[in-house]
């Protein structure tokens, strides 16, 4: 059951903290693109939609955040920096891949996705573009498209093209931002980083997430406290699994993030660009 938690109250204020500037500054981020609402089949059950989750209409950036975008954020932002951030907000390997707190490095490439980025971080982000992380609802919504159909979920190729990832060694997978958007126009829902969502700590496996060990390696146990759906669709699952065993601290090797908009705030940002 997706429920109402402490992460989602601080992520409603972190929105809510910047929502004034709309009237008097322009956004300039990547591109957002529109994402109809609907009701689908959620992996979740036991909740109280009854199976089904009803995702309203909103944006969602078209790609996940990169290297040299958080870079750019955290030297406008310096107590975001791994080197000023504190132990509340992340964990000692935030970041970690960075040359120093303030240079990516000759060895990064700044258009990858940026990861080992804990849920404060990203949700710190995306308020700097007038933007929060999307909930697990709306993720799993754009992510059952492919590049043709709006939920591929039932076609047993496309749920084993996007197992093979998940499969391979994480050092053999590129997080390069290169491929080709699906059919809503967002690219790499599959194959690329790990995402965080608004709430992430509601998708609960177990009664005590701390017993589901280490989530760079993804070892979690057992049957949970909830019941999940189409099980055949085990990608989906792995991700439900690893986000239920992480903190608002986390900064988990391949765990990146993208924001979202709501329709109010997108048509706004529209509306300040109109007038200049």
């Amino acid at each position: 059951m997706l429920k109402r938690s402490f992460f989602q109250r601080i992520n409603a204020q972190l929105v809510a903290g910047v929502s004034f500037l709309l009237l008097s500054f322009s956004v300039q981020s990547a591109d957002y693109v529109a994402i109809q609402g609907n009701t689908f089949f959620s992996v979740l059950s036991g909740s109280e939609l009854k199976d089904s989750a009803k995702v309203s209409d909103f944006y969602m950036r078209s790609t996940p955040v990169t290297n040299a975008e958080f870079l750019a954020f955290v030297q406008k932002n310096p107590k975001w920096q791994r080197d000023k951030i504190p132990t509340i907000f992340a964990e000692s390997s935030y970041l970690q891949a960075w040359a120093n707190a303030e240079d990516i490095g000759a060895g990064l490439q700044k258009e990858r996705a940026v990861t080992n980025v804990s849920w404060f971080a990203a949700q710190a982000f995306c308020a700097s573009e007038h933007a929060r992380l999307p909930s697990w609802y709306e993720w799993e919504l754009v992510a059952a498209a492919d590049e043709h159909r709006a939920d591929a979920r039932s076609d047993p190729q496309w749920r084993a093209r996007i197992l093979s990832w998940y499969s391979a060694p994480s050092d053999a997978t590129s997080n390069q931002i290169n491929s080709v958007p699906n059919y809503y126009g967002v690219a790499h829902m599959h194959g690329v980083i790990w995402e965080w969502v608004s709430d992430f700590n509601a998708l609960l496996l177990s009664a005590d997430s701390r017993n589901q060990g280490d989530p760079d390696k993804l070892k979690f146990c057992g049957a949970g406290a909830i019941s999940l759906q189409n099980k055949e669709n085990y990608a989906i699952l792995m991700r439900v699994a690893l986000l239920s065993s992480l903190t608002g601290a986390s900064t988990t090797a391949n765990l990146g993030f993208r924001c979202a908009r709501d329709v109010n705030t997108e048509m706004q940002i529209q509306k300040n660009k109109s007038k200049k």
